[in-house]
């Protein structure tokens, strides 16, 4: 029986509820530094990452956050030491079969999204039975990007958008921001409000390059193992004290 991290079933009180960011974007981390920080080896960090994970999803879901999206493994992230690639395909693999009974419970609605052809098999009959599963669920909408990278989603999506021309289904004076929106990863769920970097990086890594044009970025040192619901309610009180203007005045 999977044992659920606790957290608080009420949004903090200093949080005015119809500011919160519809759209979380997170980029997940410093799992290897935390673990090289206490001496363990990197995979550990890994393991602590998926607990802080369960932590942020279950605060999304009480505190009104409409969807949630994490950065989970990188295109870049194949050029990891061998037994570390292998041992986060797994580590996939135990979560999404452990999380799956709970995620419907909690009305929650999986999506995964990159190049998932070249994820090993067993994972991508996982990740289709999970995202079947939870499709019809009205809750949070919980997408983990993995085998994701932003150059390649926007390379594919021109792709695409060249065939439709090339077939005359469309042509190049149809083509704008919304259309090309469509052909996106992220075409039914819009774009992130705010993007949180936890560890300190000042960098996007080839994130959602597109969908973050207009995101409120929010950096903090704490590694991912240690961001929890203290951590995600001083980002989203700090995001309530921004101006958003779009560009405009």
């Amino acid at each position: 029986m999977t044992v659920q991290p606790s957290v608080s079933s009420t949004l903090p009180k200093d949080l005015t509820p119809d500011r919160l960011p519809r759209h979380v974007a997170i980029i997940m981390d410093g799992n290897g530094r935390w673990a090289q920080g206490r001496g363990l080896p990197r995979v550990m960090g890994h393991r602590q990452g998926v607990n802080a994970l369960k932590k942020i999803v279950r605060c999304c879901h009480h505190w009104g956050i409409k969807a949630l999206t994490v950065y989970a493994f990188s295109t870049e992230n194949w050029g990891r030491p061998r037994p570390e690639v292998e041992f986060l395909m797994e580590l996939f693999n135990h979560v999404l079969i452990q999380e799956l009974e709970h995620m419907k419970k909690q009305n929650i609605c999986l999506r995964v999204v990159g190049n998932l052809d070249q994820l090993p098999t067993r994972l991508q009959t996982i990740i289709e039975t999970s995202m079947a599963e939870t499709y019809h669920n009205q809750g949070v909408r919980f997408t983990v990007a993995m085998n994701y990278g932003g150059r390649q989603e926007i390379t594919q999506a021109c792709r695409h958008i060249a065939t439709q021309v090339q077939e005359g289904r469309l042509a190049p004076e149809d083509i704008n921001d919304e259309l090309f929106g469509r052909y996106l990863f992220t075409q039914d769920v819009g774009d992130p409000d705010l993007l949180i970097r936890t560890s300190g990086e000042m960098r996007i890594s080839n994130f959602l390059l597109w969908q973050l044009a207009y995101a409120e970025i929010y950096v903090t040192k704490t590694l991912w193992p240690d961001f929890d619901e203290t951590e995600l309610h001083q980002a989203l009180w700090d995001y309530q004290q921004r101006q958003r203007r779009f560009g405009k005045v």
